[in-house]
């Protein structure tokens, strides 16, 4: 063969390696007690499940045949305690085993530690991934609702959605009304997703779109 194809067949090879895991990365969080400690921040490449992902990152036990998480850096989960490590895509509590959720370019996987005592075992959706889930976790369109219209233009601009949408929307981001000034607050509301915002969090929030980092 001649040394230009080998080198350009070298490049493609090179470039698909990884057993097909694509390019790009995700972003991987490990935290506990519902962010407010963390332990991890960090990225890992896309293509992978959200067990490889996290595996490839930190000290990892599992059970279930490798399925589900026991121990992450040496923090187990206990049934007496009622304790366990939880986590998110792109916003969305996950429904499944780790080993079957496959990681897109940009996705962040937010592993956490906490308890499940009191009927906490389920948290749907949490703000702390914000712009998501409104980018990858629940995708389609979204409409910014609110008094200030230069801040609900930034929030819409963040979160690629309109203010004020007239179409009917999946998603929904209200700010203001009756809201405490620091309220911040999401739940699932019919297909998507609704996050309330209290003016004064809207406004750090335009301004920086990591505010609520962690945040359940």
């Amino acid at each position: 063969m001649r040394p230009a194809f080998l080198l350009v067949l070298a490049l493609v090879l090179a470039g698909c390696g990884g057993g097909g895991r694509g390019h790009g990365a995700v972003t991987l969080w490990v935290t506990r007690d519902r962010g407010t400690r963390v332990l991890y921040a960090g990225q890992a490449p896309a293509g992978l499940t959200a067990m490889q992902a996290l595996e490839r990152e930190q000290k990892v036990t599992t059970r279930y045949g490798g399925r589900y998480v026991q121990s992450i850096d040496g923090v187990q989960g206990s049934l007496g305690a009622q304790r366990d490590w939880f986590f998110f895509v792109n916003g969305i509590e996950a429904d499944r085993s780790a080993a079957e959720v496959k990681l897109h370019p940009g996705d962040i996987e937010w592993w956490d530690y906490r308890s499940w005592k009191g009927g906490a075992m389920s948290v749907p959706v949490v703000v702390g991934s914000y712009p998501e889930p409104f980018l990858h976790g629940t995708p389609g369109k979204t409409s910014v609702v609110g008094s200030n219209r230069e801040v609900a233009a930034k929030i819409a601009a963040q979160v690629h959605g309109v203010v004020n949408a007239k179409a009917t929307p999946r998603n929904f981001v209200v700010i203001g009304g009756r809201l405490a000034p620091d309220t911040a607050r999401i739940k699932r509301f019919r297909s998507g997703v609704l996050l309330e915002l209290g003016n004064a969090v809207a406004r750090r929030l335009a301004h920086d779109p990591h505010a609520l980092r962690y945040r359940y």
